[in-house]
């Protein structure tokens, strides 16, 4: 009896282990069996944004060689995140990637961020100061970002007289974030590969 209490002890030990093996882009209370089927069924999530996303859509794109990025343009974004973010269609893919890992609301805020940072206008940076804060920066932001106080703390008390740098801080540290998590992850990716696959007209797939 006590043998089989203590083989259920392990077993339950080693799930709740392994449901906190990954947090990065996922709460930490997930279970692990949804992490498995969202591993298993990534393609077709980013198949679901690109094709919900017609603006954005890059399906037309690899069914037309004038526009596929060549293989030189694939490989460049294997050398970092950013020549991938540099390039008008590696960004769309990884914000597709990014989606299909339940983050992307770091490569929105890199997005918003890089926006902010061309307006002009100081009325035009109050409004979207604010907008950015609500959206991202705040307590419980419906796309909250993961800040330190400080950081967060600085940008709350500019809001008032928002600079083209009131961001900047934050941004950086998201970009580090995806740079150190998200990016290496993306380009080990079976999509990765299809897609180089695809620049050497190569793939089925996409």
């Amino acid at each position: 009896m006590f043998q089989r209490g203590a083989r259920q002890t392990m077993t339950q030990d080693l799930a709740v282990s392994g449901s906190m093996a990954h947090t990065d882009c996922m709460t930490p209370a997930e279970p692990s069996a949804h992490r498995g089927t969202m591993r298993k069924n990534w393609r077709n999530r980013i198949r679901l944004f690109l094709k919900t996303n017609p603006s954005k859509s890059i399906l037309h794109l690899m069914q037309n060689r004038s526009y596929r990025p060549s293989t030189d343009d694939v490989n460049q974004w294997a050398q970092s995140l950013d020549k991938l973010l540099g390039h008008k269609y590696g960004k769309t893919v990884f914000c597709a990637f990014l989606k299909s890992e339940f983050c992307e609301e770091n490569i929105e805020f890199w997005n918003v961020c890089e926006d902010f940072r061309s307006l002009k206008s100081q009325k035009e940076r109050v409004s979207k100061a604010s907008k950015i804060y609500e959206e991202f920066i705040k307590n419980e932001a419906p796309k909250e970002i993961n800040l330190d106080f400080k950081t967060r703390n600085a940008i709350t008390q500019s809001l008032q007289e928002p600079s083209a740098t009131t961001f900047q801080a934050a941004q950086q540290k998201v970009h580090s974030l995806m740079e150190n998590n998200s990016y290496p992850r993306f380009i080990q990716s079976e999509l990765y590969k299809e897609l180089c696959a695809a620049a050497r007209g190569e793939s089925r797939h996409i």
